[in-house]
C-alpha cells in the first residue's frame, strides 16, 4: 500500500482505526463533509443565524481527522454548497449563502477544523478537560470569522445598532448549546481513546 497521505503530523483517532493512506484519506474527507451537510439540516430557524448541529460536526471532524484532513473536509463542504448542492442549512446553496449572514461561519469552519485537529494531534482530545479546551478553541475560531462577517452584512442591510444586533443574533443564542456540545465531546472522545487502549492491551500491543 502506498504511504502517500493527505494527513500531516501526528496520528488522530481516525488513524488508530483505519490505515493512513490516500484512498482512506479521500473517503474520510468526503465523509466529514457529508456529516456536516447532514448536521446542517438539523436546525432551528432563526435570523440572522439559525441554530444547527453544524458546529459540533465540524469540530468532531477536525478532532478525529486532524488538521489537514479536517480543513480539507470543510473546504470540500463549502465548495459543494457553492456549486449548488443543497448542503447548507435548510438545504440552501450558492454564492448568496456565502455572501450572506452565515457566510463567515462557513469560512470559519475550515479554520476551526484545522485548530481542533491540530490540538487533537497533540493529544488534547484524550482527556476530558483537553477535549473541552479543544472544542472551545474551535468554537472561538468559528466566531472569529462569523461575527465580523455578520456585522458587515448587517451593516450593509441598514440594520441599526450593528454591534448589538451581531452579538444578539450571532453569539448569545449559541453559548449554551456550544457548552453542551463541548461536554458531549468530552464524554465521547476520551471514552473512545480508552476503548482503543483496552483493545491494545488485549492484543498485547503498546499504544
Amino acid at each position: 500500500m502506498s504511504n502517500l497521505s493527505l494527513a500531516v503530523g501526528r496520528p488522530t483517532i481516525a488513524d488508530r482505526v483505519l490505515p493512513r493512506a490516500l484512498t482512506t484519506d479521500l473517503v474520510l474527507v468526503a465523509a466529514g463533509a457529508a456529516l456536516v451537510a447532514v448536521a446542517a439540516q438539523l436546525y432551528v430557524p432563526m435570523w440572522p443565524v439559525p441554530i444547527s448541529g453544524q458546529t459540533f460536526a465540524v469540530l468532531l471532524v477536525g478532532t478525529t481527522l486532524g488538521a489537514s484532513r479536517g480543513a480539507l473536509s470543510m473546504v470540500l463542504y463549502a465548495i459543494l454548497g457553492l456549486v449548488g448542492l443543497p448542503v447548507y442549512t435548510d438545504g440552501s446553496a450558492g454564492l448568496a449563502v456565502l455572501t450572506g449572514t452565515t457566510g463567515g461561519y462557513i469560512v470559519g469552519f475550515v479554520a476551526a477544523a484545522a485548530v481542533s485537529g491540530w490540538l487533537a494531534q497533540r493529544r488534547w482530545d484524550r482527556r476530558v478537560l483537553g477535549t473541552i479546551a479543544t472544542f472551545a478553541a474551535g468554537t472561538v475560531t468559528i466566531y472569529a470569522f462569523g461575527l465580523p462577517w455578520l456585522a458587515i452584512v448587517l451593516g450593509s442591510l441598514g440594520v441599526p445598532d450593528v454591534l448589538g444586533a451581531t452579538v444578539a443574533g450571532g453569539l448569545l443564542p449559541f453559548v449554551v448549546g456550544d457548552a453542551l456540545k463541548a461536554l458531549l465531546a468530552a464524554g465521547l472522545l476520551p471514552f473512545a481513546w480508552k476503548a482503543l487502549r483496552r483493545t491494545d492491551r488485549r492484543r498485547g500491543t503498546a499504544e
